[in-house]
């Protein structure tokens, strides 16, 4: 059994995600602990469990990850590294994309799909209840009540505790609204990608809002300049800059920045509100979004 080191002012505080699962704000998405193209395995597996396992160590207890990312790797991962799971970890996979390829993803949302989704997903994670299960892509050929329906068929049979969606618009959360209870919405969200109508719709409506790729993969530690600047003046990294304006930029933001490194990982586990004030963290924002830099940061995810 591996057990949390974290002290309680860490990982931005807690959320109560879909009303009774207690979540740390600073989770860890998956995706990168795969091959390139987040096809196939990572080169170093041990490297990718160590990883998995730190961040349980030091406090995460919200994981997210796909049946897609590999497909089915990280899934295995998970499963591998950390099963017998601590009792307070948090996971969350999803499903309606398939695979053709290395950076190839097409949704697939017909309801035996789904269904076989949700039931491989239980088996490759070794649990009896999936935490949060998002759609992961609505399928426009497949009418939105039978992709949910099957899901919601299976969360009335025990085997999902909460749905979410991924990569939709406000208008889209609220149909679904209309046919299951909406728990968590993942859509991407950072610095430069900051504007999206569905944060401030799931904020009214108390639905968390997990910002995918909240560092542009990357990108924001890449860019030089601006944000560095801030960040060495206030004692404090880009990714801690970059994290803390995602957690106050709404109380249900629950960002998940991924990586396939340790040191990375401490970082941003690391992030600590009260390093930096307000008016300089937005100082630093207005900074950085003004330089020619920040354009070339921005990143599309599947």
């Amino acid at each position: 059994m591996i057990h949390t080191t974290t002290a309680p002012r860490t990982l931005g505080g807690d959320f109560l995600l879909g009303g009774d699962l207690p979540v740390r704000r600073i989770g860890f998405g998956t995706m990168q602990l795969t091959g390139p193209g987040h096809w196939d395995h990572p080169a170093d597996m041990d490297n990718a469990k160590n990883v998995l396992r730190r961040a349980v160590e030091v406090g995460v207890n919200h994981l997210d990850t796909a049946d897609a990312y590999g497909p089915h790797v990280t899934e295995n991962l998970i499963r591998k590294a950390l099963h017998p799971y601590p009792p307070d970890l948090v996971i969350a996979t999803k499903g309606g994309l398939t695979r053709q390829g290395p950076n190839r993803w097409t949704p697939l949302g017909r309801p035996e799909y789904l269904r076989q989704c949700v039931e491989m997903s239980l088996r490759r994670l070794a649990v009896e209840r999936i935490d949060l299960y998002y759609l992961h892509r609505i399928d426009p050929a497949v009418p939105l009540t039978d992709q949910l329906g099957a899901l919601a068929d299976l969360q009335h049979a025990g085997k999902i505790r909460h749905l979410g969606l991924s990569k939709v618009t406000a208008d889209q959360i609220r149909q679904a609204a209309d046919i299951v209870t909406v728990a968590a919405v993942q859509n991407r969200f950072h610095l430069v990608a900051a504007d999206d109508p569905a944060l401030a719709f799931c904020e009214n409506a108390g639905i968390a809002y997990v910002p995918y790729a909240p560092l542009a993969a990357g990108g924001l530690l890449w860019a030089r300049g601006s944000l560095d600047y801030f960040a060495r003046a206030h004692g404090t990294t880009p990714a801690q800059l970059a994290l803390g304006w995602l957690l106050t930029a709404s109380a249900v933001t629950l960002p998940i920045p991924g990586t396939s490194s340790i040191s990375h990982l401490n970082d941003n586990v690391a992030t600590d509100l009260d390093n930096v004030p307000s008016a300089a963290l937005a100082a630093a924002v207005r900074a950085f979004r003004s330089s020619p830099r920040a354009a070339s940061t921005v990143t599309g995810r599947p």
